[in-house]
């Protein structure tokens, strides 16, 4: 290689180090490589542009969801990704009511250490959501440990009261959905349970419905919020739709239901086979394309449709309406 040619050679090895260094310093900041998340991540399309989030936010007046987030991460950092941030209605609600941004919280230099100075967040930790303003500052206090789905969607209403801003019928829905440790089980007793479901999935407090039988009879299993419903309050109701010839419940709990005939539920009872559920809206052929219908959802629609379709369909959230109309 002549002296010229070598010459040559060696500043196109040090210019081509260089556009590699700044493409791996804009990758660090931007992650322009990836084709899609990591899983700590989840299926939320994510901001790095710390500055131009609170732009956004600004323009908007949409809080900024904040995520620090280990990645690569630890199994429970995984799991929160694949679980809770990859769940089609919370993603929807970060991306559409929130201006979402992810801080590492493993990775020395750049904005993601800035970020963990200037919000005084622990490295190497377990994910922390905030909620700020435009300036940058929280609008509801810091909480840790908020890892399941109920709990973040509860902290999302929050944030959004917080800054003035309604809250999707959706996410209240998902709250309610997962705080599995307030429900309650009862089976009702009447002569259809496609009436059952359709009658009593109307009532405010119902979560969702089951088609099934018990003692030789056509029932209809209702699972409630114990916060939004007593178990009398439920029995009155289903008694003025005709839906209340016996109430079982579990344990000794039906037993002090005054003027009902009760009896106990055990693991007897049956679920009815699929063509028997949710009745009401079989035949409803654009509803069966609407991906990731929960079961309060689907309680609700089939409650409401015969009535009052837009009624219904108030418990869908946008991208789910959209697809309807599509179909």
């Amino acid at each position: 290689m002549t002296g010229y040619g070598e010459l040559l050679w060696r500043n196109s090895i040090k210019y081509f180090r260089v556009l590699i260094a700044l493409l791996v310093m804009f990758a660090h900041d931007y992650d322009v490589f990836a084709d899609e998340n990591p899983i700590e991540l989840g299926k939320v399309e994510w901001q790095r542009n710390f500055e131009g989030a609170l732009q956004k936010s600004r323009d908007s007046g949409k809080p900024v969801f904040l995520l620090f987030q280990e990645v690569p991460g630890c199994a429970g950092c995984k799991a929160f990704g694949a679980e809770v941030l990859s769940n089609p209605l919370i993603v929807e609600a970060i991306e559409d009511e929130f201006i979402p941004v992810v801080v590492y919280n493993n990775r020395k230099g750049g904005s993601d250490e800035k970020l963990l100075k200037r919000y005084n967040e622990p490295a190497w930790n377990y994910q922390v959501i905030r909620f700020l303003d435009a300036s940058g500052s929280d609008v509801i206090p810091r909480k840790d440990r908020v890892w399941d789905i109920g709990g973040v969607a509860t902290r999302m209403i929050q944030a959004l009261g917080a800054v003035k801003r309604p809250a999707p019928k959706y996410l209240e829905m998902l709250v309610m959905e997962h705080s599995t440790a307030k429900h309650a089980v009862t089976t009702f007793a009447m002569f259809c349970f496609w009436t059952g479901e359709y009658q009593l999935g109307k009532i405010d407090g119902v979560i969702h419905t089951q088609a099934g039988w018990f003692d030789g009879r056509e029932v209809t299993r209702v699972v409630y919020h114990k916060n939004k419903l007593t178990l009398e309050q439920l029995a009155r109701k289903a008694a003025k739709v005709s839906c209340a010839d016996k109430i079982y419940a579990p344990g000794n709990e039906a037993k002090a239901l005054k003027g009902f005939s009760t009896g106990k539920l055990t693991s007897k009872y049956r679920i009815a086979k699929p063509s028997d559920q949710k009745k009401q809206i079989a035949k409803w052929k654009a509803l069966q394309n609407v991906p990731n219908l929960t079961p309060m959802q689907l309680t609700k629609i089939n409650a409401l449709a015969p009535l009052d379709k837009k009624l219904a369909l108030e418990w869908l959230s946008p991208r789910q309406r959209n697809v309807l109309e599509e179909n």
